[in-house]
């Protein structure tokens, strides 16, 4: 495939964009991305702390009335064992310590948002061979808890349905074993 740009070299990195459920594919050859600086991934001048950084700095500078009667820049939100500023970590895209996840958290969560199609809790993902019986043990888990809570709020019919649903999935997780 030619590159898009110049239309001379073989296209060797190749981008796709997806903004609103249209996807637009951009296939450019090493010397068209050189040429296009750190607007392109993958270029020389271009890093993921930068892309990174890029995600993180999309609010707006906060003003601050000041005792002059002046505004100030945005309140600096620092985080106390390892004295980073927010304005630091969207800088670097990195953070110091394991605190500066709770410091910044307020932050953080709209940026997962943004970056996870308004997810903010990794399900993650099970390789397909591990996977059923994984499942199986989360289910008999999940069945479980609820299996407490009907206890203590004292449904104890529902809780022998529930036991005996419980019952069922840990025999077949047993068979599954066996066989």
């Amino acid at each position: 495939m030619l590159c898009q740009e110049c239309n001379e070299r073989q296209a060797t990195l190749h981008f796709t964009k997806i903004i609103n459920g249209e996807k637009t594919e951009i296939h450019i050859c090493d010397v068209c991305a050189k040429e296009k600086g750190d607007h392109i991934p993958g270029s020389k001048g271009f890093s993921i702390h930068q892309l990174l950084s890029g995600l993180l700095d999309f609010e707006q500078p906060v003003s601050h009335p000041t005792s002059q009667g002046g505004t100030s820049r945005r309140e600096a939100l620092r985080c106390p064992s390892c004295e980073m500023t927010y304005d630091k970590f969207a800088q670097i895209g990195r953070f110091g310590c394991a605190d500066c996840y709770k410091t910044f958290q307020s932050k953080l969560d709209p940026i997962f948002k943004r970056i996870h199609s308004g997810n903010v809790v990794h399900g993650g993902k099970v390789p397909k061979r591990i996977g059923k019986d994984l499942h199986l043990h989360k289910e008999i888990e999940k069945r479980k808890q609820e299996l407490q809570a009907l206890i203590a709020k004292e449904e104890f019919e529902q809780a022998a349905e529930l036991r005996d649903r419980i019952r069922s999935l840990e025999k077949s997780l047993a068979e599954k074993k066996e066989g």
